[in-house]
Order: C-alpha cells, then sequence, then structure tokens
C-alpha cells in the first residue's frame, strides 16, 4: 500500500490525478490475468512414447494428427493498457510543455529494445523471459540522457520508451522462434514479461 501511495503521488506529476493514478496501476495489475489471443500457430510433430516390443521398452516414433498449437496473446495489464498510458501521457505531456516527444522516444525505445532482446531468454517449456530490472533501468539511464536531466520530459520518455521498448525487443522480436518453445500459449506483455513492463511504467514517475 506504501509502494502504491508513493506511485501514486509521482504519477501526479505527470498530470494525473492522485486517484487516476492509483487506479490505473490496480488496474495494470487486475488485468495481468487477462490475456486476449490473436494468433494461432499450428505445426505437425512427431511423437516418440515408449512400447514395448518383444519384451523390451523402447521409443517408437509414430505420426500424431492432427497438429500441435501454440496461442499468441496480448496481455491487458502488461501489453495494452501500458502501451496506452504511455501515448496518452506523450500527448498530455506535449500539451503541458509544449515539447515534440517524437524523437526522444524513439531514440529511447531503440535502445531498451536493443539490450532487452539480448538479455531475453528464451526457455524451453517455460516461454520467454525478460530480465525483471534491466528494461526499467536502461528507460530511466537513457530518458534522463535524452530529455537532459530529470522533470516531466525525462519521466515520460522513459516511460513511453521502456514500455514501447521492452514489449519491442522482448517480445515481438521474437515471436519467430516461438514454434520451437514447446509451449501452449505466448503473452505479450504477459508471463515472462509483466514484471519488466509494470517496472517501465512506474518507475519513471519517479524522476518526474
Amino acid at each position: 500500500l506504501f509502494i502504491l501511495g508513493v506511485i501514486g503521488v509521482a504519477f501526479t506529476r505527470l498530470g494525473l490525478s492522485w486517484i487516476t493514478a492509483l487506479a490505473l496501476v490496480l488496474l495494470i495489475l487486475a488485468g495481468s490475468v487477462v490475456n486476449i489471443p490473436v494468433y494461432r500457430i499450428r505445426r505437425d510433430m512427431i511423437r516418440a512414447v515408449p512400447v514395448d516390443i518383444g519384451g523390451t521398452e523402447r521409443c517408437a516414433p509414430f505420426y500424431v494428427p492432427p497438429v500441435w498449437e501454440t496461442v499468441i496473446s496480448v496481455n491487458l495489464g502488461g501489453g495494452i493498457i501500458p502501451v496506452g498510458i504511455a501515448i496518452y501521457l506523450m500527448y498530455q505531456a506535449v500539451l503541458l510543455t509544449g515539447t515534440a516527444f517524437g524523437v526522444p522516444v524513439v531514440l529511447s525505445a531503440f535502445v531498451v529494445m536493443i539490450i532487452t532482446f539480448f538479455a531475453t531468454r528464451e526457455v524451453a517449456g517455460v516461454g520467454i523471459r525478460v530480465p525483471f530490472l534491466l528494461p526499467s533501468l536502461t528507460a530511466l539511464l537513457v530518458g534522463v540522457l535524452f530529455a537532459g536531466g530529470t522533470g516531466l520530459t525525462a519521466a515520460v520518455t522513459a516511460l513511453a520508451g521502456g514500455t514501447l521498448g521492452t514489449l519491442a525487443g522482448g517480445n515481438l522480436a521474437r515471436l519467430g522462434h516461438i514454434r520451437d518453445l514447446d509451449v501452449p500459449e505466448v503473452s505479450i506483455g504477459g508471463f515472462g514479461t509483466f514484471g519488466a513492463v509494470f517496472l517501465c511504467c512506474v518507475l519513471p514517475a519517479l524522476i518526474a
């Protein structure tokens, strides 16, 4: 509760009321359990099962129709809501400061995306595992660097760049390897990624 209170106060520096900020944080947490399916990957597979051949148990491969399937979904709390918050805060920051955020956010997202991509691990049978702290700490550093210090501009740059960069480098850039993970579902912004995206949403508010 103390952490949520601090985050709520910090978000007020980004143009949100304390109640709205707190509601958004709780909505992100609640939305972490909601995955919206958007695509299915299907492929044939060969399985090997132990069979009794002449009293000796051996593994004999056989064809199992029809397919093996992986569902690609988007997490509400770790994907859709954070992107919406980033876009809204960029719009509000432009109105408040008159500063264009396009270039700093793109540069920040690119740096976070590259670092996140190389730090992310693909675990067979588990899924995609994005580092918990690295994306948000990178976003904070590049936000301060590209904004020339702390403040509203730095916070919005870090939040938007960190959120978009984490999702792009940790999830979207690795969708081509999904077939090799042997998992029933991969959630963009969900399991293995949600914690990193959540920190990218809340930590930048502290430098506003």
